[in-house]
């Protein structure tokens, strides 16, 4: 369930294994890969969330400490292994060519987040849609994937993709602009002026919409939390 909190044990039985150790799991189950993710400060590697929350940049992994290298972090990441198979990072990368090029689906991503030690929190399931490979602030090679969330039916662990629906809960500017002039950049409930929220009328869990000037207003903090899921 998208954003629910579970502990990495639990996050382990739902993927039916025993541990899972790498950040980069290409299909790890039939249907669908498995990221794990952190923003933390001591986070090993730079991932980030758009502001729109529905789009992830995930950075691709380093060669691992056992091939003999003393600081990853100076060596260009890896698409290929010394025996020339593709790392995690390479599979990911030919899954998007493979995609860009018509010869398959978007690959569907199962991503957790790291919040504490310990605990976790189930993100959902995004497609893998673009990769760049560029220089970081060090100047090495680093890929960096982007996902956009996805919305989905998953009945006994089988996804059918005809079920897959478009993202539409970002409120278009054009929409925004329209209702903060007819709502008078104001709460349309307190008249607040004070921390405010586009709010869907009808929530996008219910069938709402973000494209329809008649579905968007303005709510102060208060009343967005009040309001939550509640059609009113």
């Amino acid at each position: 369930m998208k954003d629910e909190i579970i502990s990495y044990r639990e996050m382990c039985d739902r993927e039916n294994v025993q541990t899972l150790q790498r950040g980069m799991n290409f299909r790890l189950n039939r249907n669908y890969s498995v990221i794990l993710m952190s923003q933390r400060k001591n986070a090993p590697y730079n991932d980030k969330i758009f502001d729109d929350g529905f789009t992830i940049e995930y950075e691709g992994h380093d060669i691992p400490k056992k091939d003999g290298i003393k600081n990853p972090k100076s060596i260009d990441q890896p698409r290929n292994t010394k025996t020339g198979k593709l790392t995690q990072n390479g599979l990911f990368a030919k899954s998007i060519e493979n995609y860009k090029s018509k010869k398959s689906f978007p690959e569907l991503v199962r991503v957790y987040e790291k919040l504490f030690d310990g605990v976790w929190s189930e993100k959902g399931f995004f497609k893998l849609l673009d990769y760049k490979y560029q220089k970081d602030e060090n100047g090495r090679k680093v890929f960096r994937f982007i996902l956009e969330e996805t919305d989905f039916e998953l009945s006994d662990e089988v996804i059918s993709r005809q079920k897959l629906k478009p993202r539409t809960r970002i409120i278009p500017s054009n929409v925004k602009k329209e209702v903060w002039k007819r709502d008078g950049g104001k709460c349309v409930l307190c008249g607040s002026t004070d921390e405010l929220h586009f709010d869907h009328d009808l929530p996008y869990s219910k069938g709402g919409t973000s494209i329809s000037v008649n579905n968007v207003r303005i709510l102060c903090a208060r009343h967005n939390l009040a309001k939550s899921d509640k059609i009113e």
